[in-house]
């Protein structure tokens, strides 16, 4: 299995100390709940402290004020995060409004824009959210419907995003548009929109299958935003936004299977200390038998996925071992979360308990960032069809 870099293994136990030391107490001090909204302004005080220390900008390139780490390492610092079993773990590193969601984009983004947007969000000034899904454009992202004509040293938005990560405490988005009707692909073209703009609405009156607070929908009515806000060329925002899908499929996984590692250590937790019958229902054949595949699932989805990671750092292609990533790792990590609820008995059911909230939140993985569908028809493409 892979052992991550001495850096990389520094920044995991600092991570580990941070979140032990000052963000486990703040949870405790706050009262949060797993799959509950957390305030922002507790939000704010985690960016800005994570931030101080180092850890919010770390998935950057070193130019970048990160710690330019290779892939694998990544894998690891984010698994090894989840597994501290802290709610707030993704916001330590960014992952829902921060550096992670528009580092790629320091390449593309003028100096304007590098300026007003993407360095606020480095400093953990701005929040930030990607909004591509709409109501007819989900696996389709092509179907986007959300128009942006121009008028002069302005651009018009008018449309409506859903389901958007990170929505409802978001300063800034990063969102798509048509600006070449008919044209497809080629006629969609991205923004950075100020979500406090004129005639912008955030609507978060739902919550998802992970929880409330997270997730919202954007609506843009008659929305004035300046052209120097647009990225890149017109017509260049599908390119743009679908750049770099392969290694995010990929990145994905290590949350996927922290969260799988959480659920698995708190069953064997469980195991060794609820007893039945005058003894641990560890000792039982049919509890064990399902942590030994717990355990053994989990192997195979780490394997492959720091195999895929070395591969890319070592210049290979990996468009079709990342969908694969993906997928069994989404489906092993909900397989791994149904039997700790199934072990946990009556109190993995309750809502607030941790492997309730990772059953919820893995199965809705299987759905967001590319459908396992969707995985499924890019790996079977390139087998059946190979370039």
């Amino acid at each position: 299995m892979y052992q991550p870099s001495n850096k990389a293994q520094a920044i995991i136990e600092a991570i580990d100390g941070f979140i032990r030391d000052e963000i486990l107490p703040l949870e405790r001090r706050d009262g949060l709940s797993w799959g509950e909204p957390h305030p922002r302004p507790l939000l704010r005080e985690v960016w800005k402290r994570s931030c101080e220390l180092g850890f919010y900008n770390i998935m950057l390139p070193e130019t970048l004020g990160g710690a330019g780490l290779s892939s694998a390492d990544l894998c690891a610092v984010k698994e090894a995060t989840v597994l501290t079993g802290s709610m707030l773990a993704p916001h330590v590193l960014g992952e829902l409004s921060g550096p992670p969601r528009i580092g790629h984009l320091f390449k593309v983004a003028s100096a304007y824009q590098i300026e007003s947007f993407l360095q606020p969000v480095c400093r953990a000034e701005q929040t930030v959210c990607f909004a591509l899904t709409e109501a007819e454009a989900g696996s389709d992202a092509s179907a986007i419907q959300t128009q942006a004509r121009r008028e002069g040293d302005h651009y018009v938005l008018s449309g409506g995003k859903r389901y958007i990560s990170g929505a409802p405490y978001a300063d800034i988005a990063v969102l798509l548009a048509v600006t070449g009707p008919g044209r497809g692909a080629q006629g969609i073209s991205a923004f950075f929109v100020d979500l406090k703009a004129p005639g912008v609405r955030v609507e978060t009156d739902y919550a998802v299958m992970s929880g409330g607070g997270s997730h919202g929908d954007i609506f843009l009515d008659e929305v004035r935003v300046p052209v120097e806000n647009r990225i890149g060329d017109e017509g260049a925002g599908f390119k743009l936004a679908m750049g770099r899908i392969t290694l995010n499929r990929l990145l994905h996984c290590p949350t996927l299977l922290g969260m799988a590692g959480l659920a698995l250590n708190l069953t064997v937790d469980h195991a060794r200390t609820r007893k039945q019958f005058g003894q641990p229902i560890a000792m039982f054949q049919a509890v064990n038998h399902m942590i030994a595949d717990m355990a053994t699932e989990l192997y195979a989805a780490r394997s492959m996925m720091f195999a895929t990671a070395q591969s890319n750092d070592a210049g290979g292609d990996i468009k079709v071992q990342a969908p694969m990533c993906k997928l069994f790792a989404s489906e092993t990590a909900f397989r791994i979360a149904d039997k700790a609820v199934q072990i946990h008995g009556g109190a993995g059911l309750i809502k607030g308990h941790p492997v309730e909230w990772i059953f919820r939140a893995t199965r809705m993985m299987r759905i967001l960032t590319g459908t396992s569908e969707i995985q499924r028809n890019t790996i079977a493409k390139s087998v059946l069809m190979p370039s």
